[in-house]
């Protein structure tokens, strides 16, 4: 794309209509850009487009947050799902340099907003060239903030000391190497020294200012940029302490304990947003204090004791709004870290806990106005913290975590002070419930707060409070309230408990309880219900110590039906239409309870209506997945105990699985050809005609090219084949699904697919039916192996071999292959099957491959021939290595490339149901010990020939093999002649 007056006429004009209200324009313009991202020097000509002051702002303003967004998808491109060529077009190295050579000028002149999308532009190149491909940057970086620093300019300062705190902030996120250490090195070398000048000069103009009464608007910069080097402090000091910093630890110091001690009136006088440019510096000097206490503890001893007064003394003073939360946080993680050092002697005096519990623990914990309003105003975002335990950033959790951590030292005093803090707290409450009710809160959060988790488990316990006791006297009141809308946070504080204590609780009081639980479920609170309903679908997974369910149908049948209406009721409720709790409530319990006929068609008729409801606009994931987890657990219990429901259910959901078909919901295509697979299963031959339209829309090329629906489009294909076959033998239905294995196994992410649906075939259809097409598939598997010899590939092609030779004997198998290429069976004996049959993992695996290598040394004309005595002893070898060795010890994975995908929101991923999953079956469930076979068959073979075979084994086994075969005759009081 060549830089003249018509580009930037184009441009400007697409960025203009990008921003227009109206959807056709815009939508014209964002297809026209997209189109023009695929030029060479696109992203260059949208740089200077940005640089071009004349044009609009709010234009340029789009044009960079455009530059950005294609230097992050096309900087650095990640290759196609087969390791090709990325799926777009990467920048070019001479527009990479161009843009690298314009970006550190333009950011510094433009305006902020500009300047803030074009620091995050020059960060995501950083990620991938800085250091080593842009060894430019830091001195252009360093040798512009000394020309500002001179100038006093502090937008540019902040605009340098931003994009530098961007590309530093990998040292915190990755692993230590030594090319990371090397980097690390490289940026100290070059930036320690001048990050400390500015820090220190900032410094002095702040005292100035102060002293002298400077006004906000000139301090704001200033404590910015403090607030940037210190997060750039934090980015160079994460790995380790390094020297320069070790030499002037006290400049650091000295002015972070400054921060900490002085007030600053102009500033924080100007309203909340003084405070908050103050507290923000504090917040990031306490996160570098806490830093260098977990990481630093020896060389930092010298300042600690003064440090803790300043933080203590600063807790004090700050108030419970919430916009001093990100202070009061940093503020208690470090005294936190602090009570569990070797220092925590600082708590040991007299008075010290017993004044962090009055003075830190029991305001921070106690409701404020802020957690009331999200608790009414956003429920989601209030159970994400309260039950989800996504809270460690709110004060009420870091306070609890101050006690737990001052209590690894001092348990005893911290139980006697809080145990002796709660009946206070619930007297409050009892002289006046109406006014007091957050003490009792205060006191519950405390209690379930400050519980332990057994590791691995569900199990908490706690030394504050006898469970059983503080359940009768303080939780069951409030579950036997008879207005389950009042007090509502009390309520749900109670549900909490009952929830967190569950194994505890025993099973008799517990099923006192269950239709209180069922009550809460109609609480006009988001809270409250789903509190309710969650309580109920984890009470439901309790197992008792045999690792059985303590809560069986029997239990739950009394208020079976009363439950389910409470729990489709509660979807009706405002804003919990689509609450993810309920949803996998109704889920647990359709799991558990006895489902009558009755019961089963009004469920469904229930689960289908919501379902035809999120179709039209699917907006929560969780719940959705709940849903078809809900409908999937239905069919497959009630169908098992009246397979007439299965009509039933057909009649429900087809027209909504129609409607996802039909309006293209993509999000759901997975699920609805999991339940199609799980309604073929579970009916009887011949298929009903309405299912064979949807094989026919199966068997479309159009309908495999999203990878998402792939696993699902297999798992209905599998379905079909085994269900169907006669009906797949027709016309060229049979051509279309081996095509559809052939395009499967060429993709390294989807071969494996692609050999479920060859299993499947194998398994399921006649020898005659598949023999035309056999030396075609061949064909295919030795192109792949030729292609890529992964460990994946290789173990998917044992198996379906040995599939093959238990289904149709092991001369089909050798003279299919032979027919493709002759003599090409030994060569994949010799150079596939034996060295890797020890990889194959999963115990029907095992047995199938471990059974047909029997068959093949023990039948094969191909391997009884005394010229092959070598393939036959290296064979046995292989077995014995299979069946005598433990999975770990002789499977090596081949280390996959990780899949990382952003799993936020709606992404293009399958997502399996437990449900709907397709029962594992077992080609051989008439051997039940693949070793006893093995070895009879072995035994019986030498039997023949008496003589013959230990010769072989002799000279071809491994000696540790030779005595693990002999252990296995033994067991089995069978020997090899």
């Amino acid at each position: 794309m060549e830089w003249n007056p018509q580009t930037l006429q184009f441009l400007s004009e697409c960025f203009l209509h990008t921003l227009s209200p109206a959807p056709e324009p815009r939508r014209h313009a964002e297809s026209s850009l997209d189109e023009a991202s695929n030029r060479p020097n696109y992203g260059l000509a949208v740089l200077r487009l940005v640089a071009e002051s004349s044009i609009d702002d709010q234009i340029r303003q789009a044009a960079a947050v455009n530059f950005k967004n294609h230097l992050r998808g096309r900087w650095s491109p990640a290759p196609s799902d087969d390791g090709g060529a990325p799926a777009v077009t990467p920048i070019l190295d001479p527009e990479k340099e161009q843009i690298k050579s314009l970006i550190v000028p333009l950011m510094l002149s433009a305006t902020p907003k500009i300047q803030s999308q074009l620091s995050e532009a020059l960060a995501v190149i950083g990620k991938h060239d800085f250091p080593k491909s842009w060894p430019a940057l830091l001195p252009e970086l360093v040798s512009n903030l000394q020309k500002a620093s001179q100038a006093s300019d502090y937008t540019s300062i902040n605009g340098i000391l931003g994009t530098a705190n961007s590309i530093f902030k990998k040292f915190r996120f990755q692993y230590k190497t030594n090319d990371l250490l090397l980097d690390l090195k490289y940026c100290l070398d070059n930036f320690a020294a001048p990050l400390l000048e500015i820090f220190l000069k900032t410094a002095s103009l702040i005292d100035a200012a102060a002293s002298s009464g400077g006004n906000a608007a000139t301090l704001r910069p200033l404590f910015e940029s403090q607030r940037l080097c210190c997060r750039i402090f934090f980015s160079l000091n994460f790995q380790e302490l390094p020297e320069f910093f070790e030499d002037h630890m006290k400049e650091w110091m000295t002015e972070f304990r400054k921060y900490l001690t002085t007030s600053y009136p102009a500033l924080e006088g100007s309203g909340n947003d003084g405070v908050a440019v103050v507290d923000e510096l504090r917040a990031a000097v306490c996160e570098n204090i806490n830093l260098y206490m977990e990481k630093n503890e020896e060389e930092f001893q010298g300042y600690l004791n003064e440090f803790a007064l300043a933080v203590w003394t600063l807790l004090g003073n700050v108030s419970q709004s919430s916009s001093r939360d990100q202070l009061a946080i940093t503020a208690i993680k470090f005294l936190t870290t602090v009570s569990t050092s070797v220092h925590h002697t600082l708590f040991a005096s007299e008075g010290v806990v017993p004044q962090i519990c009055q003075c830190i623990v029991i305001p921070n914990v106690r409701l404020r106005d802020d957690d009331e309003e999200l608790f009414e105003m956003n429920y989601i975002e209030f159970i994400r913290r309260d039950m989800e335990g996504s809270d460690l950033d709110t004060r009420r959790r870091i306070a609890c975590e101050l006690l737990k951590g001052i209590a690894t030292h001092y348990g005893d005093v911290v139980r006697s002070i809080v145990s002796a803090q709660i009946p206070n707290l619930l007297s409050s409450f009892a002289a006046n419930p109406a006014e007091n009710w957050k003490d009792k809160d205060c006191a519950i959060y405390l209690v379930v707060s400050l519980a332990t988790k057994k590791a691995g488990t569900s199990y908490v316990s706690t030394d504050l409070v006898d469970v059983q006791s503080f359940f009768e006297s303080v939780i069951v009141p409030e579950l036997q309230s008879p207005d389950v809308n009042g007090f509502p946070m009390l309520k749900a504080g109670a549900l909490k408990f009952f929830t967190m204590f569950r194994s505890q609780i025993s099973k008799q009081i517990a099923l006192k309880f269950f239709p209180d639980l069922v009550r809460f479920l109609a609480s006009e609170s988001n809270v409250v219900h789903s509190y309710a309903a969650s309580c109920i679908e984890k009470l439901l997974l309790v197992k008792d110590e045999v690792s059985r369910p303590r809560y069986t149908a029997g239990d739950i049948n009394p208020i079976f039906p009363m439950l389910m209406n409470n729990l489709f009721s509660a979807l009706k409720l405002p804003e919990s239409e689509e609450n993810q709790y309920v949803m996998k409530c109704i889920m647990r319990v359709l799991g558990v309870a006895d489902i009558s006929a009755e019961v089963a068609r009004v469920c469904i008729e229930g689960l289908a209506f919501i379902l035809g409801e999120v179709c039209k606009n699917p907006k929560n994931p969780i719940f959705n997945h709940y849903l078809f987890e809900s409908v999937a657990i239905l069919v497959k219990r009630a169908s098992e105990r009246d397979p007439s429901l299965v009509s039933v259910f057909e009649a429900s959901l087809f027209p909504r699985l129609e409607i996802i078909l039909s309006n293209d919901v993509t999000e759901f295509f997975p699920y609805t050809f999991q339940l199609l697979a799980q309604l073929v299963e579970l009916n009887r031959p011949p298929i009903p005609p309405i299912y064979m339209q949807i094989f026919e829309i199966l068997l479309s090329p159009d309908s495999w090219k999203r990878a998402p629906n792939v696993p699902a489009l297999v798992r209905l294909l599998q379905a079909f084949l085994q269900k169907a076959p006669n009906e797949i033998n027709q016309g060229d239905r049979l051509t279309k699904v081996l095509g559809i294995f052939d395009t499967l196994i060429q993709s390294s992410s989807t071969s494996e697919q692609g050999f479920y649906v060859l299993n499947t075939v194998i398994e399921s259809l006649e020898y005659n039916v598949i023999q035309p097409y056999i030396s075609h598939v061949w064909a295919a598997l030795f192109r792949e192996l030729q292609r890529r010899r992964t460990v994946k590939l290789i173990k998917s092609l044992l198996i379906f071999m040995s599939l093959f030779l238990i289904k149709h004997g092991p001369s089909n198998l050798v003279e299919t292959m032979n027919l493709v290429q002759p003599n090409i069976f030994n060569v994949i004996l010799s150079q596939f099957w034996i060295p890797n049959l020890k990889l194959i993992t999963g115990s029907i695996e095992l047995k199938l491959t471990a059974v047909a290598s029997t068959r093949l040394i023990c039948e094969s004309p191909v391997l009884l021939d005394p010229a092959a005595a070598e393939s036959w002893g290296k064979m046995v070898d292989s077995i014995v290595t299979l069946l005598s060795r433990p999975e770990q010890d002789r499977a090596e994975e081949e280390p996959d490339m990780p899949d990382i995908t952003e799993n936020v929101g709606y992404t293009a991923t399958f997502v399996r149901l437990y449900n709907a999953g397709k029962k594992e079956e077992d080609p051989l469930k008439d051997i039940r010990d693949p070793r006893e076979f093995f070895v009879a068959s072995i035994s019986r073979l030498s039997a023949l020939s008496p003589g013959r075979y230990p010769k072989v084994i002799n000279e071809t086994v491994d000696p540790t093999n030779q005595a693990a075969l002999l252990q296995l005759c033994n067991s089995y009081n069978l020997t090899i002649v």
